[in-house]
């Protein structure tokens, strides 16, 4: 294998979730940033490793027919994985990914087709698609400021403002927050010195109402000037509903501080889900994709086969809206979250909604020695279907052997993770249950993430499930 900053002639056969592609040399796996399956690439090596190397494509000899000119002009971001392929060749890669994940657990699957929602003009929906976004502010060398996103693997701040997945309105709000900043000459804030104000701006829009939530994450307890900041924001944008501060005066790469003052206005949105309206805080989890969310819960619900008489069970149920899209076809929904405010917000949606058979608890979903053996006992549990949307890290091995011990008859999975699914769908499988068709979602186009949702029954039982008894 020739060494660093060698010139080498590749062929491109894949495609990782990344946006890498994946060449072979000398008996070694060889990563290519800046190219495409399909094609033959001039490449620069930039690291070699004991089994794999990294390149850099510097020429494109042969090109993919699956490749295109990218809609974003974004430079150094590194956030939209396959912004140069087809939007057609980003479903069978994403699709593929999936399954490759359930080969590499030793699980047999099937996937199915990767849905994704459409434009009224029958389009795939892959532009302005996002309601959330937090851009790093950071000083420029011109004295302004770069406000975007971080690039790959690092905390350089790429100026993007003008992101094509967010919200047209979001950079609208960027720049008039971006001229008030430079008109009061308040710093931004420098990682590596710990000084400066200016952290992030978080802005989150509601799909169905347009409503507008602006927060702003600073080192320190308060902002300059609020009153011109609070008057400038409401004259230019109407749809603005809420102005928050949130503090975050510690050397961490976390994002918001736990500490939120409202400016004016409210301290959230509201926003209609699977017919369910939801008030949604700032701190709490939503889907950023409402169009595929919509899809993906109907999908959810038609997995759970819900009769009217099931106690449903809602693990890591955020807002509660998985639960609550839910609770009309089902006897009871119980939801359990880590997270205080959004156990706040997903009791208020329940009550703004009239639903009269949903609780919600603040709990570890992943802990059933803390939560759900005790739950049992203490909260007259014994779920007929459990829903579980997990972080990124899955599930945890002690949760998913307590739902076996429980006998759950139905676990309805939702994923935001392929490898965490297979290895969570091995777990299950060997307590006794079998899996259901994986069908995946594309919750975000342009980017390497792919969701999944898939159902677990115990061996011998019966499925309601058309194609799958």
């Amino acid at each position: 294998m020739p060494g660093k900053n060698a010139s080498v002639t590749l062929d491109v056969t894949d495609l990782n979730n990344l946006g890498f592609g994946v060449a072979h040399m000398d008996g070694m796996t060889v990563f290519v940033s800046g190219a495409v399956d399909g094609e033959r690439v001039r490449a620069r090596i930039l690291t070699v490793k004991k089994t794999y190397a990294v390149a850099k494509a510097e020429e494109i000899l042969t090109p993919s027919p699956h490749r295109i000119t990218p809609a974003c002009t974004a430079r150094g971001c590194g956030g939209c994985a396959y912004r140069q392929i087809s939007y057609a060749h980003e479903r069978e890669v994403k699709r593929d990914i999936v399954r490759a994940a359930f080969r590499r657990a030793g699980v047999e699957a099937t996937v199915g087709e990767v849905r994704t929602p459409q434009t009224p003009d029958g389009k795939a929906l892959t532009c302005h698609y996002r309601n959330k976004a937090q851009y790093p502010v950071a000083a420029a060398p011109d004295g302004g400021y770069r406000i975007g996103f971080y690039g790959a693997k690092t905390h350089r701040v790429a100026e993007a403002a003008e992101c094509p997945l967010q919200p047209e309105s979001f950079a609208a709000v960027v720049q008039t927050l971006r001229a008030f900043f430079e008109k009061r000459r308040i710093p931004a804030y420098d990682e590596e010195t710990h000084t400066g104000l200016l952290r992030h701006i978080y802005l989150r829009q509601a799909w169905e109402s347009g409503e507008i939530l602006v927060t702003l994450v600073v080192n320190g307890e308060e902002l300059p000037c609020e009153s011109e900041l609070i008057e400038t924001l409401r004259n230019a944008h109407p749809a603005i509903i809420g102005i928050l501060l949130n503090t975050n005066t510690e050397d961490t790469n976390v994002i918001c501080g736990e500490t939120y003052r409202t400016l004016w206005g409210r301290a959230y949105l509201t926003d209609v889900l699977a017919g369910v309206r939801l008030r949604i805080a700032p701190s709490a989890f939503y889907q950023v994709n409402h169009a595929a969310a919509e899809l993906l819960y109907a999908k959810a619900k038609e997995l759970a086969c819900l009769t009217g008489r099931e106690q449903v069970l809602d693990l890591y149920c955020g807002c509660g809206s998985i639960g609550l899209s839910m609770a009309r076809a089902a006897r009871e929904v119980v939801g359990v979250e880590i997270e205080p405010s959004a156990v706040e917000c997903a009791r208020q949606n329940a009550a703004d909604n009239g639903i009269e058979n949903a609780r919600f608890y603040c709990g570890d979903a992943g802990d059933p020695g803390r939560l759900l053996d005790a739950a049992v006992a203490d909260m007259k549990l014994s779920p007929d279907v459990v829903i579980l949307d997990p972080p990124r890290k899955g599930s945890t091995p002690e949760l998913l052997a307590s739902l076996a011990a429980h006998a759950v008859k139905r676990i309805v999975y939702i994923s935001c993770n392929p490898e965490t699914l297979a290895r969570d769908a091995r777990i299950l499988l060997s307590h006794g249950y079998r899996m259901g068709e994986v069908t995946p979602f594309d919750l975000f186009p342009r980017t390497g993430h792919v969701e999944a949702v898939t159902y677990f029954v115990p061996q011998a039982a019966s499925d309601c499930i058309t194609g799958n008894a």
